[in-house]
């Protein structure tokens, strides 16, 4: 058999296997093709459909434009345009990209994709903000249709909060019998304000009220009449409170009286067992002014609260010069018993360098010397001082001075 025959059937196998594969390659893109092509056919049949119904939809939302500016005025239906021009601006983009899909020209399938898919937001969106457009103009329906039967329930809400508002009067001409302009100034301030959100209600209803019985839009002014009679509400609360607010601020007035005067008697004796001058001093003036407070408050009996408030501050400075008073107390009494072992170290210190200075003999320098007799004139101090905290620093001075004389005396006595 001739050697070249094996080979030729190898080649011939591999030959076929290379035909069977590109075949089974081309009819697997010519499927993926298919199957592409039948996708991006589906995306521009629903970009068709949505363009359609967002055209419907736009056509739709100029009529109710049209309807809610007869019903509303131009301002209320203004958002409502708003949102209808910015979804035509997108249908008038997603007709564009429909007139190259139906061009006659021939496009890739993954540009057809792409603008079908471009369509598809666009048109959802624009579907979505008129949506909300129109959510917002019925809301603004129900609450019309809502606003003939809120009117009778704010017109009674009104009248009691009138019955209120004239009562005001006597309330603060009751107050103003008892207490001081001073401290009447917030109570007139919520009655100012009362009776003006009252009027403002007032007026607000009227005209709302017209409107209605005209069939005229109302539910703003409704709207605006509820929140006048809110504020008024809370401000004629505020000051048929005032009393009770007023009663309350006596008491406290009372109790930081007793309060005070329990301190000031513990101050002054605390103040008589000082041994610091200063601190005396300071606690003392803090006393006067207390006393001087509690002697005082006949003049304010008819504003309880400044007079609970100056009753407050007197004690407060009190509490901080009697603070003040103990960290001194506390600064003395450490000192002195501190002051016999600093006297007692700075003595065997200065007796040490004495010792030092005396071994070196002439070799000693003057800068020895010097702290030496710094140190001695510093323990006079310390034993002649009467404050034990000046006393105190000169002893550990004493000390510090004399361990440098050492220092240096033994610094000196080795350079022999």
């Amino acid at each position: 058999m001739p050697t070249w025959l094996p080979s030729l059937v190898v080649f011939g196998a591999a030959a076929v296997l290379a035909v069977v594969a590109v075949v089974a390659l081309r009819r697997a893109a010519s499927r993926r093709a298919r199957r592409d092509v039948a996708a991006a056919d589906e995306a521009e049949v629903r970009a068709k459909q949505l363009i359609v119904r967002v055209d419907d939809a736009v056509r739709d939302a100029d009529r109710e434009i049209a309807y809610a500016e007869a019903q509303f005025g131009a301002a209320t239906a203004r958002d409502t345009r708003v949102a209808v021009e910015r979804a035509r601006a997108r249908l008038r983009e997603a007709f564009l990209l429909q007139q190259r899909l139906d061009d006659a020209e021939p496009d890739s399938a993954v540009d057809r994709r792409g603008w079908a898919a471009r369509i598809d937001d666009l048109c959802r969106s624009a579907l979505v903000e008129l949506a909300e457009a129109d959510g917002a103009l019925a809301v603004r329906r129900r609450r019309e249709r809502g606003a003939g039967a809120e009117l009778p329930a704010l017109r009674d809400e009104e009248a009691e909060l009138r019955r209120r508002v004239d009562a005001s009067d006597g309330v603060l001409a009751r107050l103003a019998s008892r207490y001081d302009g001073s401290a009447l100034g917030t109570a007139r301030t919520a009655a100012e304000r009362a009776r003006a959100a009252h009027a403002e209600a007032e007026s607000a209803l009227a005209e709302a009220g017209r409107l209605v019985e005209r069939g005229q839009p109302a539910a703003e002014l409704l709207a605006g009449a509820a929140d006048a009679l809110d504020r008024a509400r809370r401000d004629l609360g505020e000051l048929e409170g005032a009393e009770a607010a007023l009663a309350a601020a006596g008491g406290d007035a009372e109790r930081a009286a007793v309060e005070l005067d329990h301190d000031l008697a513990a101050a002054r004796s605390e103040r008589d067992a000082l041994d610091d001058a200063d601190a005396a001093t300071r606690l003392g003036d803090a006393i006067g002014d207390g006393a001087a407070a509690l002697v005082a408050r006949a003049a304010f009996a008819r504003d309880p609260m400044l007079d609970r408030d100056r009753l407050r501050a007197a004690r407060d400075r009190l509490e901080s010069a009697r603070a003040a008073a103990r960290t001194a107390q506390a600064r003395l009494d450490g000192a002195r018993g501190a002051l016999d072992g600093a006297i007692s170290i700075a003595e065997g210190q200065v007796a040490v360098a004495r010792a030092a200075i005396e071994r070196g003999g002439g070799a000693v320098g003057a800068a020895a010397r010097t702290r030496l007799a710094e140190a001695e004139r510093q323990l006079r101090n310390a034993r002649q001082e009467a404050d034990p905290v000046v006393a105190l620093d000169a002893a550990r001075r004493a000390t510090a001075r004399a361990t440098d004389a050492e220092d240096l005396a033994r610094y000196d006595g080795l350079g022999r």
